[in-house]
């Protein structure tokens, strides 16, 4: 395996190459010179990226030195903490370029759906949607809503939405679980606490090859677009109800304003959750080692509690703890998510 300055060296031999007008003749050769280029402008990258944050660690290590203030103690210590957390991810991911691994797929499909708590659930979907558009925006992903069912006082019942054009599944794979709120509900007169919860689905999109479809196993209706409370909001049939007839997985999308756009979007949603089901049959065929190992990828565990009164957050499989919720649902997970990734992955 050669080391970063051989690869520097090799990096400048392909520009080189690549500069080369004649090239172009043989497009194999291009494409295939491109793909190294490629490769090699990742790992030159994170290594770049460590430096940065080992210089930053050395940074805050003489502020603990020279410092008295206890506030700025504190601050040069959390940071600190969540420099070395992203330095050991960074670590993992180098090692795997490195060895020519491919980079996990980086698009998914976020489903979340209330749970139990009626109304109040359905409010708490809202929450989290807006955390994770929020957390999407500060990573620079793209984001594309799929499918949505409002309700009238402004939450969902379920909201399903695409994320693409980063390290989106490695960030956000540990989501997926049961989400339990905790708080007083505005509607609350006599300041009863109120438990309610939302189910996250984290689904790979796959790749064109990955999922192949027979357009003949598909039952596929168009109807009239629903708002809060049911009642229909469009007399054109816009939203598209798409029925898998072998699995009997139905879905459903009426966001846009077409036929045509609802429908992708429901295919897109149709192929995540079918690579879903096939990963969790080949799931089956695995030992029970295996399947303890990747335990926590089961939908239906409690992952996480907010606790409003208490201005809480924690995550049951790490048993730690975050304060300052408002913050996190304002989109301030990467600190919550670099742990995650270091402890998890």
């Amino acid at each position: 395996m050669a080391n970063i300055e051989e690869l520097k060296i090799e990096y400048e031999e392909l520009l080189q190459q690549l500069s080369n007008p004649e090239l172009i003749s043989d497009w194999e050769k291009f494409q295939k010179l491109q793909k190294r280029k490629g490769i090699i402008e990742k790992i030159i990258e994170k290594e770049k990226e460590m430096k940065e944050i080992k210089n930053k660690i050395e940074e805050n290590k003489e502020i603990l030195k020279a410092e008295k203030d206890s506030e700025l103690i504190s601050l040069a210590e959390t940071e600190i903490k969540q420099l070395q957390e992203k330095e050991k991810i960074l670590e993992k991911e180098l090692k795997k370029l490195m060895k020519g691994e491919e980079t996990e797929p980086q698009s998914v499909i976020v489903e979340i759906r209330a749970g139990t708590g009626g109304e109040e659930a359905a409010l708490f979907v809202t929450n989290l949607f807006k955390m994770y558009s929020k957390y999407a925006q500060s990573q620079l992903w793209q984001q594309k809503v799929l499918d949505s069912r409002p309700t009238e006082l402004g939450g969902f019942k379920e909201i399903i939405f695409e994320l693409k054009d980063g390290d989106v599944f490695s960030k956000m794979k540990y989501e997926g679980g049961v989400h339990r709120v905790q708080r007083i509900p505005t509607t609350e007169k006599t300041g009863r606490i109120h438990t309610s919860t939302t189910s996250v689905a984290v689904l790979l999109k796959p790749k064109k090859a990955e999922i192949k479809i027979n357009p003949g196993d598909l039952k596929i209706d168009f109807y009239g677009a629903s708002g809060p409370g049911g009642q229909y909001v469009q007399k054109r049939h816009t939203a598209v109800r798409i029925a898998h007839l072998p699995t009997g997985i139905i879905v459903t999308s009426q966001t846009e304003r077409n036929q045509l756009q609802n429908k992708e979007n429901a295919m897109a949603i149709l192929e995540a959750r079918l690579l879903k089901k096939k990963e969790m049959q080949e799931l089956e065929k695995i030992s029970g080692k295996r399947k303890a190992q990747i335990g926590w990828a089961k939908r239906a565990e409690k992952i996480r509690t907010y606790n409003f009164p208490q201005d809480r957050l924690t995550d049951h499989r790490i048993k730690k703890s975050w304060h300052n919720i408002e913050k996190i649902l304002n989109g301030d997970l990467e600190p919550i998510i670099l742990v995650l990734q270091s402890k998890l992955s």
